[in-house]
């Protein structure tokens, strides 16, 4: 890995491509992992799910954010893509970016966030590394902030998280 990489950013890395591990890519034999961070420094990752279908598949990336957000860490600062040809004959040598819907979905990220994303875009050996921002791989985007979506979603969050909880029955501890 490029010796000017932070250490942070060196972790996320290397997390995306353990990620790459857990993929389930029979189809076309490309696994991908990813990383998030949140500025907290928690890191939550994601594999590739493919389908029979082709079309119902997951990308990683999608995975990783859907991980955070569940955990209640929608503040991401960056996240990291690793990705790789494992059956015959193999490939790690491509540097993997975010496609087209998962652009979209770090964007979103980043303005409900408020921090302009950093990704990490990684070849399988982790030999080349390409960083730009969430900005930059998707300029002009059309997200929350245009529907005015950044300054309300906060309340909203807020609603549904206690929503949820007055229909969370109480633990019963006899039991």
């Amino acid at each position: 890995m490029n010796n000017s990489i932070e250490p942070k950013d060196g972790a996320l890395i290397r997390a995306a491509l353990l990620a790459s591990a857990n993929a389930y890519a029979p189809y076309s034999g490309f696994a991908v992992g990813a990383a998030v961070r949140t500025r907290a420094g928690a890191i939550h990752t994601g594999a590739n799910l493919e389908n029979a279908s082709y079309g119902l598949g997951f990308c990683a990336e999608v995975s990783a954010i859907a991980v955070a957000n569940a955990a209640g860490a929608f503040d991401i600062e960056a996240i990291a893509v690793v990705g790789h040809k494992f059956t015959v004959p193999s490939d790690a040598s491509q540097i993997v970016t975010p496609c087209g819907r998962c652009r979209q979905l770090i964007f979103e990220a980043s303005q409900l966030s408020g921090t302009d994303i950093r990704v990490l875009s990684c070849s399988g050996d982790l030999a080349r590394v390409s960083v730009a921002t969430i900005s930059a791989l998707l300029p002009d985007a059309f997200g929350p902030a245009n529907l005015g979506l950044t300054e309300v979603w906060p309340g909203m969050r807020t609603a549904l998280q206690g929503r949820v909880r007055a229909l969370t029955p109480p633990s019963n501890p006899h039991r």
